[in-house]
Formats: C-alpha cells, structure tokens, sequence
C-alpha cells in the first residue's frame, strides 16, 4: 500500500494564500498521477488538480490560475499552492494517489485535512 500524510490544512483569510502537502512513501515517479481533491458541505468530492508521473497537469476551471501543483521527488511529496482564496475553496481537501497497470486502477487516499476560508 502507499502511505499518503497530508499536512497544511488551516484556517486563512478571503484573498490569502495556503501551501498543502502530501508526503507519499513511494517514490513519486513510481505512481502515475497523484493529485487533489475536496468535498464541501453538500457537494460532491471533485477533482482540483492532478500530476502525472510525466509532469503533465490538469486543473478544475475554478481554480485555473490560482493553484499550482508540484513535486518535490527528494522528498516524495506533492504541493498544492493556493493564491487569492475565496470562501468557495473551503472544503475538506484529499491527497490522492493513482497506480495503474493493464487490468486495474489502484487508488489511495489521505485522511483529508481541512481548509477554511473567511470573507
């Protein structure tokens, strides 16, 4: 199984910034996308942004230029930055991990952690 442990989650200000990371025991090229999701009150879980093991990115279109997704593969660990947070961003976010070969999709996920933000 692949550990994931988040950390970053905090309550923050309407139009200020926030840093999540995931530290993932594997080596982060060794899983083929890793990525983040959140789930507000009411709502269902969604995709926010993904890294694949190549590089490539992906972003929800409410969050499009203020996130940004990385790796730091030293410490295999995946960032989440978040500028000029709106309320609409409070949610409970996922660190997510995919491993896939030709007859199945593994999936793991951290516990979540908590962002809030105020107006």
């Amino acid at each position: 199984q692949v550990q994931l442990v988040e950390s970053g989650g905090d309550l923050v200000q309407a139009g200020g910034s926030l840093r999540l990371s995931c530290a993932a025991s594997r080596d982060v090229f060794s899983l083929n996308a890793m990525g983040w999701y959140r789930q507000a009150p009411g709502k269902e879980r969604e995709l926010v942004a993904v890294i694949t093991s190549g590089g490539s990115t992906n972003y929800a279109d409410s969050v499009k230029g203020r996130f940004t997704i990385s790796r730091d593969n030293a410490e295999n660990t995946v960032h989440l930055d978040m500028n000029s947070l709106k309320p609409e961003d409070t949610a409970v976010y996922y660190c997510n991990a995919k491993v896939w070969n030709t007859f199945r999709v593994y999936d793991y996920w951290g516990q979540g952690t908590q962002v809030t933000v105020s107006s």
